[in-house]
């Protein structure tokens, strides 16, 4: 029997509907898709415009972002609007690392000592108070630091990363209600009844450390940081030192909702650092790290994964995420819904298509066989129609991020050029709201398997290859070994033969890559939903955790158990 909370009686009806969700599998939400479908949407707008302007400096005076957490030893700040490319002006707290463990390993045992529901009351609460007073705050705040469009810092880093927030609680109470609190054991030893009562506790790790990337902060780590909380454990935050203001913001939401529940707000704290002098590796390989929850780089994830020990560590980072394009009845629709995919934020997604196998001979299509060379072509026109148009090209390709990214086209634009046929040349366009906003349209390469050098590895931003493979055989082969070697967490197919997507569902489950076939139509082919859509699947390079599933959750607590004799006898069968 479970006996409600408080704040879990005013949530139970939400997180129920999640849990059938997650059971279903289908689609469900609580909340808006769309701005214009929030309550009050306007008003809301307008107040959270005003919120984000409210933390920015002005006057070349930075002001300081005011999160009371202990160890501060100065502050930081560094942050550049790609869509300004100004600075935000903003001073965060800069952390004794140690001050933080510290105060973090204080907060834990009255939080692990607190019921489920008491536990599950207070984070459902926090995805409350994200949602109904700081979402457009944050989406303003994602907008100017990872660089997304309005509506995508909306849906992809406000609510449906909410959703995936809930989806982590689901799993950690599916979890933790595995484990029976109490048991009556009996057994005859010869003549003799033994019976023991035996007691079952789950007792969390320690401290998890949260790494937030780039690009999408609050989508990895919401659920990162709702799952170590929810198994009793205490979270610090890393942010990517260029998108400091959305975790910050959260973290100070989680704060305050944790100080009026009447828990240790340091269950929840952060640790900022700059490109200069970062603390990642310090914080992975400190001595109460018992959790690493990282989402970034290939090159810092496998360090993470290989020296993280003894702390546990979740990692996503990225990889070759594959097209293979061998048949199809309706060639415009599939290019059409390939280019959109590929335009989306830029292609600085985890899971936006980078390499497009075609077999050397074309593909087939009801009008016959369309040679290669013109596939790649009308695809090469379908992009550039994108980023041609300036509005579409704001809603759909956004800002680039980083400095760096636009760097790596320019190298990529050379060598591509010398090792194979320049499809598409990237190019700067003009934001209609924004007119120095940082931005380039996408770069398409034309190669063959032999420049495997050039895009067997995630080259992020957006770049894509157009693949030549000697047949259909062989694109099915050379993409799904790519994932293998490489990493990849989504992959795409089209054909019209049966018996081939039937050894392409086989070849990807193998490498370990999720697959969507024959999708066209209005949806990005990368959509992922919360609830039912499982992300990483923990099978190639490209990460070893998924959102979500039991595994993401049920490690992050340990059991230990007591018994002793029997106090009362067991109660006599009925007849």
């Amino acid at each position: 029997m479970h006996i409600d909370t408080p704040l879990f009686a005013r949530h139970r009806s939400r997180f129920e509907q999640a849990q059938q969700a997650c059971t279903d599998r289908g689609c469900w939400s609580p909340f808006p898709e769309t701005p214009n479908r929030y309550p009050d949407a306007a008003q809301a707008q307008a107040q959270g415009l005003a919120a984000f302007r409210a933390h920015l400096g002005a006057d070349g005076v930075d002001r300081p972002f005011e999160l009371d957490q202990p160890g501060t030893i100065g502050t930081l700040g560094a942050e550049i609007s790609p869509y300004t490319q100004q600075p935000l002006g903003v001073r965060y707290p800069q952390a004794d690392v140690d001050r933080l463990f510290d105060a973090a390993q204080k907060a834990i045992e009255p939080w692990a000592g607190a019921g489920i529901e008491q536990r599950l009351g207070v984070l459902m609460e926090v995805v409350e108070r994200l949602f109904a007073d700081h979402l457009f705050e944050l989406t303003h705040a994602v907008m100017h630091t990872a660089g997304q469009s309005f509506n995508m810092a909306y849906a992809g880093s406000g609510v449906n990363a909410l959703d995936r927030a809930i989806e982590a609680l689901v799993y950690a109470e599916q979890a933790m209600r595995a484990v029976t609190p109490h048991a009556r054991w009996e057994r005859q030893f010869g003549a003799s009844t033994i019976a023991l009562d035996k007691t079952y506790r789950l007792v969390p790790r320690g401290i998890a450390v949260c790494f937030a990337c780039a690009s999408f902060p609050t989508w990895n780590a919401w659920p990162s940081m709702m799952a170590s909380l929810a198994t009793g454990n205490a979270v610090i935050v890393k942010p990517h030192p260029a998108t400091i203001l959305p975790m910050a913001i959260s973290v100070r939401v989680f704060r305050q909702v944790l100080a009026a529940a009447g828990f240790d707000p340091n269950l929840v704290t952060m640790a900022t650092d700059s490109v200069e002098q970062p603390i990642g590796k310090l914080l992975v390989q400190h001595p109460k790290t018992a959790i690493v929850d990282f989402t970034g780089s290939v090159a810092f994830g496998q360090w993470v994964e290989r020296n993280a020990y003894p702390a546990l560590a979740f990692t996503e980072t990225a990889g070759c995420n594959t097209v293979v394009l061998e048949s199809t009845d309706d060639l415009d629709a599939t290019l059409r819904s390939l280019a959109t995919t590929m335009c989306m934020f830029s292609a600085q997604m985890c899971t936006s298509p980078q390499n497009i196998y075609i077999p050397a001979h074309g593909v087939r299509t009801p009008q016959g066989l369309v040679p290669l060379q013109t596939v790649a072509r009308q695809l090469a026109d379908a992009v550039q129609k994108l980023g041609a148009d300036p509005k579409k090209a704001a809603m759909i390709l956004a800002t680039i991020q980083s400095p760096q990214t636009l760097a790596l086209l320019q190298q990529l634009r050379t060598e591509g050029a010398a090792r194979g046929q320049v499809l598409l040349e990237p190019q700067p366009y003009a934001h209609p709201e924004f007119p120095q906003a940082r931005t380039s349209t996408p770069l398409m390469l034309q190669v063959d398997t032999t420049q495997r050098e050039l895009y067997g590895q995630e080259r992020f931003g957006p770049v894509s290859f157009v693949i030549a493979c000697a047949d259909a055989d062989d694109a099915l082969a050379q993409a799904s070994g790519d994932v293998t070697a490489f990493g990849g967490l989504t992959a795409f197919l089209y054909s019209t033969d049966e018996d081939y997507i039937a050894r392409a569902e086989a070849a990807y489950a193998r490498a370990g890559a999720q697959l969507t076939t024959n999708l066209t139509g209005a949806m990005p082919l990368n959509f992922a939903a919360a609830y039912s859509d499982y992300h990483v699947t923990g099978l190639n390079p490209a990460g070893n955790a998924a959102l979500t599933s039991l595994a993401f959750v049920a490690s992050r607590f340990c059991i230990t158990q007591s018994r002793r004799p029997a106090r009362e006898p067991s109660p006599a069968p009925q007849s």
